[in-house]
């Protein structure tokens, strides 16, 4: 065996080791999200894909949401991966929320796996209109 292919040989064994290693410790991926805000609140949709509604947490701690999901990607059993970035893992995002907005009534859906939440504001943060009235 040549010094190429031993070396090649011995950084093949070294990212197969370093890659199983990244699978147990992998960072968590950071869904991409949408946010737009109207009168009465604002409207996150989250993409995440391999997410189930089972197993999808969404988290309030004090002016904090955290969304997280253990990513679980379908593998056919008649096609093997020669490259793919994202075996398993989790999703993971936090969100300092506005104090103008009312955390217990945040409303979820999840759908073909992208996440929809809906924050309303609180009444007392909601635009009003004051009626003038002639003297």
């Amino acid at each position: 065996m040549s010094n190429a292919q031993a070396l090649t040989k011995r950084d093949s064994a070294r990212g197969e080791a370093a890659r199983r290693d990244q699978e147990i410790e992998a960072p968590a991926l950071i869904p991409l999200v949408d946010i737009s805000e109207d009168d009465s609140g604002i409207t996150l949709i989250a993409d995440l894909p391999g997410a189930s509604r089972e197993t999808l947490s969404l988290d309030v701690h004090g002016d904090t949401l955290t969304i997280e999901a253990p990513i679980a990607l379908e593998e056919s059993d008649e096609l093997k991966a020669v490259y793919a970035e994202v075996r398993s893992g989790r999703y993971r995002r936090s969100f300092t929320l506005s104090r103008e907005l009312d955390s217990s009534h945040i409303d979820a859906t999840l759908k073909d796996g992208v996440l929809t939440l809906r924050l309303p504001k609180l009444e007392q943060a909601k635009p009003r209109r004051i009626e003038v009235r002639p003297a």
